[in-house]
């Protein structure tokens, strides 16, 4: 009988991170705004502390676009820092840098990720497969709940438009081979895994951070 063949690297970061996940769901500002018992105030506060987060993945990608492990995920049309900062402006205003700071969690997140960015990059596949399945997937949810609970007009709502991509489910599925493909030139890759779990971490932490500002 022939022995089934180890389960891929995207497989392995879903197994390793599914209770961090469901943790993520449950904690802080996230499991709030699911309720519908956030305000505005913390959901603008979220964005801007993510800010960094996303402007440190997708920077680190642009740097090493030419590595052939991280070239699949330097994809503009995923992006979502200028669209993060565009929800800023229609939330706050163009003043909204100076209105509103970063937690030292967001910090630690986005330090984090600037770390993963150095040398060859491999760890930003971990950081990167986080945050942007998340937004193929469960954000998906947010735009109609926030423009309900929050009454978010669609401008202020960019950060969940992905309608440059015209198959969200065939985006998810090439993310995920592009993490598969990535593998090879992995010497570690469960150090991957490990890192995916430390973004989670961070997540949470943030999250919690965020809920608790007054």
């Amino acid at each position: 009988m022939t022995a089934a063949p180890p389960p891929g690297l995207a497989a392995r970061f879903r197994a390793g991170t599914a209770s961090l996940h469901r943790r993520a769901e449950r904690s802080g500002i996230m499991a709030a705004l699911l309720r519908g018992q956030a305000d505005r105030a913390h959901y603008a506060l979220l964005l801007r502390n993510l800010l960094p987060v996303y402007r440190a993945i997708e920077d680190g990608l642009e740097r090493h676009r030419d590595s052939p492990a991280l070239r699949p995920f330097a994809r503009a049309e995923l992006y979502r820092a200028p669209r993060i900062a565009a929800d800023l402006t229609a939330l706050i205003g163009p003043d909204w840098t100076e209105r509103l700071g970063t937690l030292p969690a967001g910090a630690r997140y986005a330090y984090r990720v600037a770390r993963a960015a150095e040398r060859d990059g491999m760890a930003l596949i971990a950081h990167a497969y986080v945050r942007t399945l998340g937004d193929l997937s469960g954000g998906q949810l947010f735009p109609a709940l926030l423009a309900r609970t929050l009454a978010l007009p669609p401008q202020a709502l960019q950060f969940y438009d992905f309608s440059a991509i015209p198959d969200l489910a065939a985006a998810k599925a090439a993310w995920r081979a592009a993490v598969d493909a990535a593998a090879p030139y992995l010497p570690a890759p469960e150090r991957l895994v490990r890192e995916a779990q430390v973004a989670f971490r961070l997540n949470i932490a943030l999250s919690e951070a965020v809920a608790a500002a007054r």
